[in-house]
């Protein structure tokens, strides 16, 4: 069954995609990876699961999404089921329901209920029967869960489920349901845990039922029993449905999305994602507009962009952004070192406000000497560019008193002052200096760095997108002064000599943002991957790497 699941979660995604029915053939081959799949096999490889998923439907010869009931009814009109289960232990795998209530609600008023005990067919825990007050004997002669679940699904008919943390009663009625005809349910469902936690945010930070019970002054306890905990559901439900309007909340589907858990908000926009490749790449993401909210790069784009919407929190930035998200575009690299240079590229033009400060293009900082006094500025100075802000601060409050632009020179004597303050136990005042020497040290060494790189000449070639290519870069004069598609075979000698001939031609550069490539290419050589080489800038040595020879000794 679960099988099942997951490829009916799969083919959703894929509709949801291409934003329409989706032909069964194609659905059949993206599905089981088929190589053809004639029709009449489509159609018979896909049948049980879209006849056992109710968000799907058959679309003549297609397979599309089934449209939700009364989506768009307005909801002052709406039709509500409020439902409660009391179970025997936390999980339907290896718990049962022991009673169902269900309060209905129609035209933001309470109407007729639904209640009944069900004999579970296991024995009542001791704990279970004190919480509840349900005796293990009343249970017997009760309707077994699969007749009891009948009469609900009578019950409810056509309205929208709700349910005060919707997942866990949910479950159950799903493990139900699923045994009595093989589908999930198909029902809008409202959680009123979820809808007042968007509701209330800044005014309840608790949202269990007895506390909103509470905070709205409804008129039923909940007592942990199934009715009375329905229909105080069904009560907080018609109050926070004027929030919800108060909102701009005006139909029934309006309402589904505001009481979206945060799973299932991030799960409806995983189609943004679907047609992602597993080749090295960039992604932007985009909101109203068009407007870029967040750029990215991944070895692998599919597992990274999935991995937003698996459920585990992001920086508050991009839950933002995530929040925001109407579309995603990526374009796909023969590495991740050149996806790694193209972000720097698209960082800086588009700036995004949600990647972090870190990685903005407008972060870069210097040292500046004026006598004895040392400070922090933007402008360009032979000390920079830094690109920790804070770090240059407290470094420049340690070099404060010293005259020379050779800051690795105040180190020794700082460290001896450091040492005496400690042996006078001013502590406060070591403490102080420990940490605006440590910020010093790591300023310097950031410069030895930057100084080292901007002397380094080299040659990185790397796979291209395009089959019988690969892609050189040549770092040289303080920048990756050229990078050219190389072809492999005889053809390479010719565009590596034009590729040494731009590097040669190009002006030495002090430029933050070459410095940001070169300490991105630097990274790379540190921990370099499979499938990155290195060649001195010889055009003999560069082609014997582009055609994958060994170079010589």
């Amino acid at each position: 069954m679960q099988l099942s699941f997951d490829a009916a979660d799969r083919l959703v995604e894929l509709v949801e995609f291409r934003r329409g029915p989706v032909p069964a053939e194609e659905a059949a081959r993206v599905l089981f990876a088929l190589a053809s799949a004639p029709a009449a096999l489509a159609r018979s490889l896909l049948d049980d699961v879209v006849s056992g998923d109710a968000r799907l439907a058959w679309r003549g010869t297609a397979v599309g999404l089934a449209s939700p009931p009364g989506a768009d009814v307005l909801l002052e009109d709406a039709h509500f089921v409020v439902v409660d289960l009391e179970t025997t232990g936390l999980t339907p795998r290896t718990s049962r329901i022991c009673e169902i209530g269900a309060q209905r609600v129609r035209a933001l008023a309470l109407e007729d209920a639904f209640e009944t005990l069900v004999d579970p067919g296991v024995p009542l825990p001791p704990a279970v029967a004190s919480l509840t007050g349900i005796q293990p004997g009343t249970l017997r002669g009760a309707p077994r869960a699969d007749h009891a679940v009948r009469q609900l699904l009578a019950f409810a008919g056509d309205a929208a489920l709700v349910a005060h943390n919707a997942r866990f009663d949910l479950a159950f009625l799903d493990r139900e349901v699923t045994h009595l005809t093989g589908r999930r349910i198909a029902a809008p469902v409202v959680d009123t845990v979820w809808l007042a936690r968007r509701l209330l945010a800044g005014r309840s930070r608790r949202v269990g039922l007895a506390t909103l019970a509470h905070f709205f002054g409804v008129s039923t306890e909940p007592c942990h029993r199934a009715l009375p905990d329905a229909r105080a559901t069904a009560e907080i439900l018609v109050i926070l449905i004027g929030l919800a309007q108060e909102r701009g909340a005006r139909s029934l589907s309006d309402l589904v999305e505001l009481a979206a858990p945060r799973a299932r908000r991030l799960h409806t926009k995983r189609s943004l994602v679907a047609g992602a490749p597993t080749s090295p790449g960039v992604y932007v993401f985009r909101g109203a507009g068009g407007m870029p909210l967040y750029v990215g790069r991944a070895r692998q784009l599919r597992a990274r962009l999935r991995s937003y919407f698996a459920g585990e929190r992001q920086r508050p930035a991009v839950e933002a952004a995530l929040g925001a998200l109407e579309r995603v575009e990526w374009r796909e690299t023969g590495s991740e070192l050149e996806a790694a240079l193209e972000e720097l590229r698209l960082l800086r033009d588009l700036r995004p406000p949600a990647n972090a400060r870190g990685t903005r293009p407008d972060r870069h900082v210097y040292l500046r000497r004026r006598g004895a006094r040392w400070s922090v500025t933007n402008e360009p100075t032979s000390l920079g560019p830094l690109n920790a802000n804070g770090v240059a601060r407290r470094a420049a409050r340690a070099l404060d008193g010293h005259e020379s632009d050779d800051v690795g020179a105040a180190v020794v004597p700082l460290r001896a002052r450091l040492t005496r303050l400690a042996r006078d136990q001013r502590f406060e005042d070591a403490a102080r200096l420990r940490d605006r020497l440590a910020a010093l040290e790591e300023t310097v060494a950031a410069l030895r760095e930057l100084h080292r790189l901007r002397s380094l000449r080299a040659c990185v070639v790397v796979p291209a997108g395009r089959p019988g290519f690969v892609r050189a870069y040549v770092v040289a004069g303080g920048r990756v002064a050229s990078q050219r598609l190389v072809p492999k075979g005889a053809a390479a000698s010719v565009e590596v000599a034009t590729l040494l001939a731009e590097a040669e031609s190009a002006a030495r550069s002090r430029a933050p943002e070459d410095a940001d490539e070169l300490r991105l290419v630097a990274s790379f050589l540190r921990r370099p991957p499979p499938e990155l080489r290195v060649a001195p800038l010889e055009p003999e040595a560069i082609a014997a790497l582009v055609n994958g020879l060994p170079l010589a000794a």
